[in-house]
């Protein structure tokens, strides 16, 4: 009994790390972002096989989420890495600062557990000797905590810096195009044309 489900649990874990091997991270998403939007971004890179967003408990309000996204194969999911991180990742049509890396292990919360792997807890109490360390790794604990809350501040002033820039980008080229749309419906274009002797084709 004890072979056959420790033979299991090596099976599930064999499956768990090909798994891994197809699996993208995405960091600094939008909030804003469900899987459907993830599955119609990542489809120019490939078949997405699933999607699950990972919420940030360090900030759970108003924060960047990441999320863990299955390709088809391993070599879809490098190609995607590359595509992200080399040019601007576009979400309904807009540019976003999203980065991409090769998904590890601890990033599931449901990852099974390696074989043979006993996890053992309890409480350590003022007179044990790991005391001091005990202490050490609540105030590092404590340390990472605030500098995270630091930088998620930092990220999302600069994704609202980012987002007006957008908006101002946005709406100064629909300005331009409806300048050129003006020109062409009042026959503004024509006569500049002919005064400076140019042929227009029409498209």
């Amino acid at each position: 009994m004890e072979r056959s489900s420790t033979t299991k649990q090596q099976k599930e874990y064999a499956d768990f790390e090909e798994k891994l091997k197809r699996t993208v991270y995405l960091d600094s998403l939008s909030p804003l972002v469900t899987i459907p939007i993830l599955r119609t971004a990542l489809g120019q890179f490939g078949v997405v096989v699933a999607a699950q967003i990972l919420p940030n408990y360090l900030d759970p309000k108003n924060a960047a989420v990441s999320a863990l996204v299955e390709m088809q194969n391993e070599r879809q999911s490098q190609n995607t890495v590359r595509e992200i991180n080399c040019n601007a990742f576009m979400i309904a049509g807009m540019p976003r600062p999203v980065r991409a890396r090769a998904a590890v292990a601890e990033m599931f919360p449901d990852r099974p557990a390696p074989p043979g792997r006993r996890i053992q807890c309890y409480w350590i109490e003022s007179n044990d000797p790991d005391w001091g360390v005990a202490l050490k790794l609540k105030q590092l604990v404590k340390k990472h905590a605030a500098e995270a809350s630091y930088l998620l501040d930092y990220q999302r002033e600069e994704e609202e810096k980012l987002g007006e820039h957008q908006e101002k980008a946005l709406r100064s080229n629909y300005s331009k195009f409806e300048l050129i749309d003006k020109l062409y419906d009042d026959k503004t274009a024509e006569r500049l044309a002919r005064h400076y002797k140019i042929v227009m084709i029409d498209s």
